[in-house]
């Protein structure tokens, strides 16, 4: 195929993704249409055939450690797309994107315009060298690219009227709100109780408010800005994983004798269509259960012990020597399915029937509302001053979950 009928696909295929993006809903605006439709993705990502780099839902690979496991990527369109969107760049902005690769950065410097500045700034030499180098062939040599360690933020040329950040992030770094102008707005994937939500904050003097939380999966965020989970391993095998993303809220051998118990099962009458969103559950069972986590079953040691839905991604909770997990079953008409929830220990059916009110509650009070609104505040804000039902403590800040009263959005 010629280098005319490669461009000609390449045109077609970025059309069609980006008409699949309006159809659904993901790009609201015709700044952000005209950006995608204009910026030439397969030149950002050579290392997939175009039907993939043009895939509306699929991101591409462009850098993995030694053991596969990915480093950078160009995110998937809709991904983009719905970041920004929710970041609102209007022209002349001074816009920084954390997190390189080339092709976001070119797609900001179109809504940004001739009058605009981008800076975009990674820890790797790598990704930042092949940034610079694929900006200046699709010639965005405007845009600024800095390596750095981002946990500091890019105070040379701040302040930003918004920052995009595009890795996985655990944390608001103190430098991240220091360098937003007033009112300037942060979008960030942010990891909160295990769960990720491409999240935008608009500033208010020293803390961030919540515009919008949307569910996201991003490459995590490397250096000083990195944090891992810690993994309770059930029983001592490798069977049954609890991942808990703010620490152990037990002592390991606490859960020692669970799987020993018969298991309690309480069903909970909330039922789900097949199609039915629902990701305001994750966020209110993470802001209500004290001892929240996420469940996995290595499918090669299964003993049937537990029984999840979802073997490698499954809300739970423990409760000292207790822990419960959240599972579904199908109706008798199979249009739906029902919430109960699996327990294992000697408090099984005290656990069980206390997550399955949480579950009602959830669909009395909050299923169908907009989610909570999510504030950060700095790290030493006293309790007393911070709004919310739930406070997640993190180490440059304090983020608070606050749920609207039933009738009410957030």
């Amino acid at each position: 195929m010629n280098d005319m009928n490669a461009a000609d696909r390449a045109a077609r295929l970025r059309d069609e993704a980006v008409d699949t993006l309006v159809a659904g809903g993901t790009v609201t605006t015709k700044e952000v249409e005209s950006a995608l439709r204009k910026v030439p993705r397969h030149l950002f990502a050579r290392e997939a055939p175009l039907e993939d780099v043009y895939d509306a839902y699929r991101a591409v690979v462009t850098k993995t450690d030694e053991y596969g496991v990915a480093q950078s990527s160009v995110s998937a369109p809709q991904v983009q797309a719905m970041m920004l969107e929710q970041a609102g760049i209007a022209p002349g902005a001074r816009v920084l994107e954390i997190g390189s690769g080339g092709y976001n950065a070119a797609l900001v410097a179109e809504l940004v315009g001739e009058a605009g500045e981008v800076t975009t700034v990674d820890i790797d030499p790598d990704v930042t060298a092949r940034a610079r180098r694929l900006l200046d062939e699709a010639g965005y040599s405007r845009v600024r690219v800095v390596t750095s360690d981002a946990e500091e933020g890019v105070p040379q040329h701040a302040r930003y009227d918004a920052i995009v950040v595009t890795a996985g992030a655990w944390d608001i770094p103190c430098a991240w709100v220091r360098d937003l102008a007033p009112h300037g707005r942060l979008v960030v994937p942010l990891r909160m109780r295990g769960l990720t939500r491409s999240i935008s904050f608009n500033r208010h003097g020293d803390h961030l408010a919540s515009t919008s939380a949307l569910v996201c999966g991003f490459v995590p965020m490397r250096g000083a800005g990195a944090h891992r989970e810690t993994l309770l391993l059930v029983n001592g095998t490798d069977e049954i994983g609890l991942r808990f993303d703010d620490g152990m809220p037990i002592q390991p051998q606490e859960l020692d004798n669970a799987v020993r118990t018969p298991r309690a099962e309480v069903w909970s009458g909330v039922t789900l269509g097949r199609q039915e969103p629902f990701d305001t559950l994750q966020l209110y069972l993470a802001t209500v259960l004290g001892g929240f986590c996420i469940m996995a079953v290595d499918p090669t040691l299964d003993s049937g012990v537990v029984a999840p839905t979802n073997k490698r991604y499954s809300l739970a909770a423990v409760a000292g020597d207790t822990f419960a997990y959240v599972t579904t079953r199908r109706t008798d008409d199979e249009s739906s399915v029902e919430f109960g929830v699996h327990a294992l220990g000697p408090h099984r059916q005290q656990l069980a029937e206390e997550i399955a009110a949480h579950l009602r509650r959830w669909n009395e009070t909050v299923r169908g509302g907009s989610g909570p609104t999510i504030g950060v505040y700095p790290a030493g804000t006293p309790t007393d001053q911070l709004p919310g039902e739930r406070v997640i403590d993190k180490r440059h800040s304090r983020i608070t979950l606050s749920w609207p009263s039933p009738g009410e959005t957030s």
